[in-house]
């Protein structure tokens, strides 16, 4: 198949870590990767956002990054970008009715925004459109509130994304009930989830100094919603906390402050470690170094990070939402507590790491429901049928 991926802001190439790069941009990445290694042909259309950057260019996976010029070529935050998803879409038609090989078989879009240009430019050339949300609008609402800084037009644009696609691409069981709940047909959906690198993520290598006697690993962007605030009042004696993501530079980072301050408050700043953005080659060994990994958001669309610690047989403390609830099997492969309750945190996270057999056997049952489930090469066998049905589907429709 020639398979057309659509990421507007979310670049396979980005260094991960920035405010608004993370587990789409290892998605997209990941599940790219695999399907060349299926034998297709894939392209990832991504927004310009710096000058110089070569329109086109083929990276060491076997597939194609297309630098998109729609809007100013330098970084927008994502939620600045509805205005210039017209020229993207305007761009896509273009550089597909130029293609040797024509249009794509199949148009696969990551985030709202993407949606939107790829149902613009598929709009009359019979190529189905696959969409996966990654997260969304009505969610995002509904834990910020008036923090919430999507576009107004957010939410019913992704409804307009969902009844024009050919099949919704939800990563999680959760996800489906919020789908169907927006008016979605449940005939349209499917549950492909995200995957996890397992030939990087192992058991075995190198693992990260640490200086207590446990220690505790949280990686993501530094936002409030991410929860690092209940770990730091949540954190058992003899126990450090080393949080992962941000900028390399912290020094200026408000939230990072913050969370200092929250350290200083509780009294265990000396055991609370903000180590800033970590490169992708050394978060196996930082993982490796940990009693625990714990993901504790306020929501979750997916989680990656969960999947890569169980990757590494490290057991996982994590909220009950989102797709949490999916990847995380309560009292197997880890432990599920409420969001937002740090006495409930404190009592998981104080009782797994007090009985060293409970830790071994829920990291044992991790890298086997990761390997089981969540390869990345399993992950593209379930999103290549998906591609299947909806080209067949589209045949027929046009046969008719």
């Amino acid at each position: 198949m020639r398979i057309a991926m659509v990421s507007e802001h979310a670049s396979p190439l980005a260094a991960l870590g920035g405010a608004d790069a993370g587990g789409q941009n290892v998605h997209v990445a990941a599940l790219a990767a695999a399907l060349v290694r299926r034998g297709h042909d894939v392209s990832v259309y991504t927004r310009r956002d710096a000058r110089g950057l070569p329109r086109r260019v083929v990276t060491p996976d076997g597939y194609e990054v297309v630098h998109v010029p729609a809007g100013p070529a330098r970084e927008l935050p994502k939620d600045d970008l509805l205005p210039h998803m017209t020229d993207f879409a305007r761009f896509l038609r273009q550089d597909w009715s130029a293609a040797p090989g024509g249009v794509p078989d199949v148009v696969h879009s990551h985030f709202w925004m993407s949606g939107l240009a790829s149902v613009l430019a598929t709009r009359g050339s019979g190529v189905p459109v696959v969409h996966t949300y990654h997260a969304l609008g009505t969610v995002k609402r509904r834990h910020q509130g008036t923090q919430d800084t999507s576009p107004p037009e957010r939410i019913a644009v992704e409804r307009l994304v969902g009844r024009e696609c050919a099949a919704l691409a939800a990563t999680c069981e959760d996800e489906v009930r919020e789908l169907i709940g927006m008016g979605l047909w449940r005939s349209k959906i499917s549950v492909v989830p995200c995957g996890v690198d397992t030939t990087s993520f192992t058991t075995t290598g190198p693992v990260a100094e640490r200086t207590a006697p446990h220690r505790i690993v949280s990686v993501g962007r530094l936002v409030p919603r991410k929860g690092f605030d209940d770990l730091i009042a949540a954190l058992p004696s003899g126990t450090e906390l080393v949080i992962a993501g941000g900028s390399r530079d912290l020094g200026g980072d408000p939230e990072a402050q913050r969370l200092l301050d929250c350290a200083r408050a509780h009294g265990v700043a000396d055991r609370v470690h903000l180590i800033g953005q970590v490169d992708r080659a050394d978060m196996p060994a930082l993982l490796r170094s940990a009693d625990i990994v714990a993901c504790v958001p306020w929501y979750e669309p997916f989680g990656i990070v969960p999947l890569e610690a169980m990757a590494c047989g490290v057991p996982v403390v994590a909220s009950a939402v989102g797709g949490l609830t999916d990847t995380v099997v309560h009292g197997v492969t880890g432990v599920l507590t409420p969001p937002r309750d740090p006495h409930a945190l404190g009592r998981a996270l104080r009782q797994v790491i007090a009985d060293r057999s409970r830790c071994m056997a829920y990291g044992i049952a991790g890298r086997d429901r990761v390997e089981a489930r969540y390869t990345w090469d399993t992950v593209a066998s379930r999103t290549e049928l998906l591609y299947g049905r909806v080209c067949a589907t589209d045949g027929l429709a046009v046969a008719r």
